[in-house]
């Protein structure tokens, strides 16, 4: 993959972990302030949702060049699974560590920690596990 060919796959990447991102971070808010959810568990539906969305995204926009709709949709759904699993715990105990910690609304810590796990964790793992370059 050329360079430049990288970087607009990760620049799709990070749109489609933004869209989601958002109906997470939206969801997360609406379960919290409206339902009465704890925000730690609200940021677990959240993130079910928001999966949802990226991997759809993901699935058929952001990885197309790197063939990832060819391979079979059970396959990388299980791998997805895994990953938002991870994530899922990754933002659910962070944002519960530093809010508790630095004393900062739950909102502003989420953001904190999603920026740390959508790079860190979620994309590398999704670009060369879930949707990783099938030979043709």
């Amino acid at each position: 993959m050329s360079k430049k060919n990288a970087v607009f796959v990760f620049a799709k990447a990070q749109l489609s972990a933004f869209t989601g991102g958002i109906v997470d971070y939206l969801v997360m808010i609406f379960c919290t302030e409206i339902l009465g959810i704890h925000y730690t568990i609200s940021i677990a539906i959240g993130g079910i949702v928001g999966a949802v969305v990226n991997f759809s995204v993901n699935r058929y926009w952001t990885f197309t060049t790197a063939n990832a709709n060819k391979a079979p949709v059970g396959q990388q759904l299980v791998k997805f699974i895994f990953v938002v699993g991870g994530s899922i715990l990754l933002k659910s105990s962070g944002t519960y560590l530093f809010t508790t910690w630095l004393k900062i609304d739950y909102k502003i810590t989420r953001i904190m920690v999603d920026i740390i796990v959508s790079l860190g964790f979620n994309y590398v793992l999704q670009k060369y596990w879930v949707f990783k370059r099938k030979s043709l």
